[in-house]
């Protein structure tokens, strides 16, 4: 029988030994070290959700129609989920501080030349160049921060202020986008990374010590080829079939596009060498569903953070900042959330706040699917964003620590890309989908909160789906996946 990739009698390449982890530091520069890394992914996610709030002063000033408008938000989420492997894989590589810092430095570059853009096309092309930047923060940043924290529990409660800042970034950026645009203008959305930004990388470089895995892997051009073809053939049948017909020939073609190089790259991938995705890891349970989840609770999450935002200033005619003020309750829900999250990972495991946090999504859900309505009060409105903003503070730390828990630690950077990577994926199909689903029903003369209850119906799917998985990811069976798993490498 043929060996498995990563053997070293397959690989000589892999033989060279590197730093496994960073060295032991004190508890005062892990403290530092967790600082730098949430900060840097505070920033790119306030940005990645705060330009919500820009696109209609954008559509005015750059003429942009309501496609390029989408395309603005997906170019950014599809480059950012079909490359979140590769810089994964590239950390462990050639060392996670190092990568880390490029990417930083890149996202401010996108930046810069996205707050001079001229017209929908070139933010476009920004916008893809800021994600090529923003791929190198959430895998490495998790895994560096694997890597500081080695004790079990302190790690899980690390992750979980991780976990914090990513949601509460995702739900400020409206707020922050709102209040940009009002002051100033779309533009400023952008300019505000610069500073930060400035302060951070110098930061990161004093604070951050150099780590690698002890492996070195090798590109998997072909894979990445057909991931980022995969990705966006079917984000663009979705987009364009909600604007037209589903039916329609192009439609119809993107759909098979995707479908064929899809199956392609599952092919490539059990194949190559140096996968992008090592389909090995899908034998342990627990990472498959950590896997799902991801991608179920960001497609509720993102979806919703799309449409409310519509529904908030087109609907009912509010400015960018009073819209974005009324995502803050969701903010706080999901910034309380998930600190309380990683203490109960440390002490019960991963079931109680998935399952507690799914409960959250569903009843929002079903909060928004009964009594929405155009001129219902917006205290209802706020309720079911905390309870979605609760769903996102409560899962999304489990999910990273199961991933990551289910890999041996040398393995950290490629599973935190592959968790990661399917956040990304979520974010952008949830974009793709309930847009999709509002266009269409507002297209065949629908009003908005009518054309909107598909898109709760998915959340309320997603919520149900998230409950069938939390219960099966700690069964004993899924238990006992992870450790053969485990034990195979």
């Amino acid at each position: 029988m043929t060996s498995r990739a990563g053997a070293p009698g397959n690989h000589p390449r892999q033989s060279r030994p590197s730093v496994l982890h960073s060295p032991p530091v004190s508890r005062r520069r892990r403290v530092a070290i967790l600082a730098a890394c949430t900060v840097a992914m505070l920033v790119a996610q306030i940005d990645s959700t705060g330009v919500n709030l820009a696109l209609p002063s954008v559509a005015r000033d750059l003429r942009a129609t309501t496609g390029e408008l989408q395309w603005i938000v997906d170019s950014y989420l599809l480059v950012l989920a079909s490359l979140l492997m590769f810089s994964g894989a590239l950390a462990d590589r050639a060392g996670r501080r190092r990568v880390f810092v490029s990417g930083l430095l890149i996202f401010g570059l996108g930046s810069a030349l996205c707050s001079i853009s001229i017209n929908p096309l070139m933010l476009i092309a920004m916008r893809a160049l800021q994600a090529i930047g923003g791929s190198m923060l959430a895998p490495v940043a998790l895994s560096i921060i694997t890597n500081t924290f080695t004790d079990p529990r302190e790690r899980a409660q690390a992750i979980g202020v991780w976990g914090a800042v990513v949601g509460v970034g995702m739900a400020l950026g409206p707020i922050v986008g709102g209040a940009l645009v009002d002051a100033v203008d779309w533009r400023a959305v952008f300019w505000i990374n610069l500073p930060v930004l400035a302060v951070t990388v110098p930061a990161v470089l004093a604070v951050v010590p150099e780590s690698r895995a002890r492996a070195h892997r090798g590109a998997d051009a072909p894979g990445q080829l057909l991931a980022v073809l995969t990705l966006a053939a079917l984000s663009l049948a979705i987009i364009e079939g909600g604007e037209t017909s589903f039916t329609a020939p192009g439609i119809l073609i993107s759909f098979a596009v995707a479908l064929l190089a899809g199956a392609a790259f599952i092919g490539t991938e059990r194949r190559a060498n140096d996968p992008m995705i090592e389909l090995r890891f899908f034998r342990s349970a627990p990472f498959s569903l950590a896997t799902l989840m991801a991608l179920a609770l960001f497609i509720a999450y993102a979806g919703f953070m799309f449409v409310a935002t519509l529904y908030l200033q087109d609907a009912r005619g509010l400015e960018p900042l009073r819209a974005g003020l009324l995502t803050l309750p969701m903010a706080l829900s999901s910034a309380c959330a998930a600190p309380v999250s990683g203490w109960l990972v440390g002490r019960t495991g991963a079931r109680t706040p998935m399952l507690a946090g799914a409960a959250s999504l569903t009843v929002g859900s079903i909060l928004l699917l009964t009594l929405l309505g155009p001129t219902s009060p917006l205290t209802l409105f706020v309720i079911a964003g905390m309870c979605v903003g609760a769903s996102m503070g409560l899962i999304n730390t489990p999910i990273s620590n199961t991933a990551v828990s289910a890999m041996p630690p040398e393995r950290a950077g490629v599973a935190g890309a592959t968790a990661s990577t399917s956040r990304q994926v979520g974010q952008a199909l949830g974009v793709a989908v309930l847009g999709a689903c509002l266009n269409a029903g507002i297209g065949a003369g629908e009003p908005f909160t009518t054309a909107a209850r598909c898109g709760w119906w998915i959340m309320l799917a997603c919520g149900a789906g998230l409950c069938v998985m939390a219960v099966a990811c700690e069964t004993a069976r899924a238990q006992r996946s992870a450790r053969r798993a485990r034990e195979s490498w």
